[in-house]
């Protein structure tokens, strides 16, 4: 691809003129949907950065954002690239000592922090931050008694802003028009899952290619919807919340939570979905627990026509993406008195990109899907490649393939299966860390991407693990873990599974359960439970989950078995260091928080 002839801020400069009277983002407070027009998203973004710009603001600074997705983060992060700064993001579960690294190592001038709870972690750690100098707060509620004077409400830096816009009308043009495709305009740490997070410095043209890019890939118009829901740190929602919408005039709707995606799938309606493994995984779960509790009646309904399905997926995916006849009219059917319905409660009944993406998922959760007419699109991407890398073509799917490299990218196969990748989305490098970055980028600027995978002729791309995941038993098998914890997750009992087993006799693996989904079906098993841990303890529950670890096993050769299994006493999460803020285990933490369970299961023979 030649360059592109717009900066990322020239990109959105022109989206808010064309598409002025449009809904550019939505967010639901007490209750109700609010609509800000692309138009007032530029209004916004200007009063933020030229306030920023008034108290100090130079080019190249860093401004931290410390906050939930809502639209202010999006109104500091483009209103501050544009007057030249870099933005970096900091996870809102993030304890103190994460928040003092980013905010030291990136030497961040300035930090917008969400609200109290926020404005506490910063104020703890904020003099072992020497740069930083000035605090901003979204919301005041709780802060009217601090004093510090590095604090300033979020009203006041629109107000500066404002009153510069009236003085100098052409001053945040002028700031738009002197950004260059050589500026780094975006700081993204990676999650930390093996050591301190490293940031990824994405420079102006990673960003004006990932917007072109993205515009390819999901070809979208004003009328179109994406529903936002992980943290904005993470480059994948960067690419569903910022990058799309510039590129297309979609909407970017927020969700009020994680925890009430699926509620707000179903007001949302979105066309446009990136859901994690996790969320598919919980959709699927609930849909299953649904059938299983109705009468026997819609039960042998539902089977008939997951049962059909399973064909016509079969058939679609053959097909490049279509039914022909006379599948069409049996989907037609399927569609008017089940799938419709289905997809309709679920909230995906518009939806014609549904992506799953920024981990691994099983496939038969893939399939499961495909079978109600529900088509994921897998994709594969990192921070490092501002997250667009592979993606499964709307006609072209293979159940067990991420996908194809994106436009102008390409992938090949290192000698010892690492997957390697180039394209004008590759970062400019780690932020003060040149050691990193030549052990990332080679000579020749392929980036290693520590998966090991493969690549077929017709440029499908399977990645089997992390490199440094893999695991080697003591009697020499190779194993990636990824894919049998994969299949274990396809259980709608199993939420989380951390197979261990470098270097020993045989695998074992840490269990978490699906609380909702394990706490039905102990109701109705008539099990009397008070907490997780007590749920967890219940004889009953290990021999439940035992019957899916043996019905994984009968697939696997004998050196893939597990042989043995803990359920985890506690629901994984980042703020205890388990989880990444996406939801990825991190094995390392894993393994040294539940040491004794491991050394338990080796203790005796399997």
């Amino acid at each position: 691809m030649a360059a592109p002839i717009e900066t990322f801020p020239a990109a959105f400069r022109r989206r808010c003129r064309e598409s002025a009277d449009h809904v550019a983002l939505r967010e639901k407070r007490l209750g109700i949907w609010r609509e800000h027009t692309w138009a007032d998203y530029y209004d916004r973004a200007r009063a933020v950065g030229l306030g920023l710009v008034a108290l100090g603001l130079g080019r190249g600074d860093r401004v931290a954002i410390h906050s939930e997705d809502r639209p202010e983060w999006l109104f500091t992060e483009i209103g501050a690239i544009c007057v030249g700064a870099t933005s970096l993001g900091i996870y809102p579960t993030s304890p103190p000592t994460e928040v003092e690294y980013l905010l030291a190592h990136s030497g961040a001038r300035y930090l917008v922090a969400e609200d109290q709870e926020q404005v506490d972690k910063a104020l703890s750690v904020a003099d072992r931050c020497p740069r930083l100098e000035r605090i901003v707060y979204v919301d005041p509620k709780g802060l009217r008694g601090y004093r510090d004077g590095r604090l300033l409400a979020f009203a006041e830096v629109e107000r500066l802003g404002r009153e510069t816009a009236q003085r100098e009308p052409e001053r945040f043009e002028r700031l738009i028009d002197e950004r260059a495709l050589t500026d780094v305009p975006m700081l993204v740490y990676t999650s930390g899952t093996t050591g301190a997070p490293k940031g990824a410095m994405l420079s102006g043209a990673n960003l004006a290619h990932a917007v072109v890019i993205a515009g390819i890939h999901f070809p979208a118009t004003t009328d179109d919807r994406v529903l936002s829901y992980l943290p904005l740190c993470h480059v994948a929602e960067k690419l569903f919340s910022m990058h799309i919408p510039i590129a297309t005039g979609a909407s970017a709707n927020f969700a009020e939570s994680v925890e009430t995606v699926t509620q707000n799938l179903r007001e949302v309606k979105p066309t446009i979905f990136l859901g994690v493994p996790r969320i598919w995984e919980k959709i699927a779960a609930g849909v299953a627990i649904r059938a299983r509790d109705t009468d026997p009646l819609k039960r042998l309904f539902f089977r008939i026509w997951l049962a059909l399905g399973k064909r016509l997926a079969d058939v679609w995916i053959r097909s490049g993406g279509r039914y022909p006849f006379p599948w069409n009219l049996l989907y037609l059917a399927g569609w008017l008195l089940f799938y419709g319905q289905l997809q309709e409660k679920l909230g995906l009944s518009r939806c014609t990109s549904p992506v799953s993406g920024a981990a691994p998922i099983a496939p038969d959760v893939l399939r499961f899907f495909h079978s109600i007419g529900i088509h994921i699109r897998e994709a594969w991407g990192m921070t490092e490649n501002a997250g667009l890398g592979i993606i499964t073509p709307p006609d072209d799917f293979v159940i067990g393939s991420v996908g194809t490299p994106t436009t102008d990218s390409a992938v090949r196969i290192a000698e010892d299966g690492e997957i390697l990748f180039k394209s004008p989305c590759v970062f400019a490098g780690y932020y003060e860390d040149p050691e990193a970055t030549s052990a990332t980028i080679d000579a020749e600027g392929w980036l290693h991407t520590g998966d090991v995978g493969s690549i077929d002729e017709r440029r499908h791309v399977r990645i089997t693990d992390r490199k440094k995941d893999l695991l080697i038993t003591a009697g020499g098998k190779n194993v990636a873990p990824s894919e049998i914890e994969n299949r274990l997750k396809a259980s709608p009992y199993i939420r989380e599974v951390c197979v261990v087993g470098d270097r020993r006799p045989y695998l074992v693996a840490l269990i978490g359960v699906e609380r909702d989904t394990v706490a039905d079906w102990a109701t109705r098993k008539r099990i009397a439970f008070t907490t997780y841990r007590d749920l967890t303890a219940k004889p009953e529950v290990v021999e439940l989950v035992a019957d899916e670890v043996r019905r994984v096993n009968r697939d696997l050769s004998l050196p893939e078995q597990v042989k043995k299994f803990r359920l985890l006493p506690k629901e994984l999460d980042h703020e205890t260091g388990e989880l990444t803020a996406t939801q990825k285990v991190k094995r390392r933490s894993l393994a040294a928080a539940f040491r004794e369970l491991i050394d338990d299961m080796y203790a005796a023979r399997a």
